[in-house]
């Protein structure tokens, strides 16, 4: 099975080798016929604390590096 890549934006880089990435998709409303945005966070391994706040970055998944870590992300 391929592993996912989702873009996002940098939220949070507190964390040693973390970062937390806002992803946000859009989709249309079953009902409404109306764009709903919706955004999920996932924390992501950042080997070298490259990125920070605000930056646009893509993660891809991975093997767990911890408890709340399923991502890492794609140097570029």
């Amino acid at each position: 099975m391929p592993k996912r890549i989702l873009q996002g934006t940098v939220t949070g880089d507190a964390n040693d080798q973390t970062i937390t990435v806002s992803v946000e998709r859009r989709f249309k409303h079953p009902v409404l016929q109306k764009t709903v945005r919706k955004s999920k966070k996932y924390r992501a391994h950042d080997a070298n604390n490259a990125f920070k706040k605000g930056d646009f970055v893509r993660i891809i998944e991975c093997a767990p590096y911890s408890k709340s870590k399923r991502w890492e992300v794609i140097a570029e």
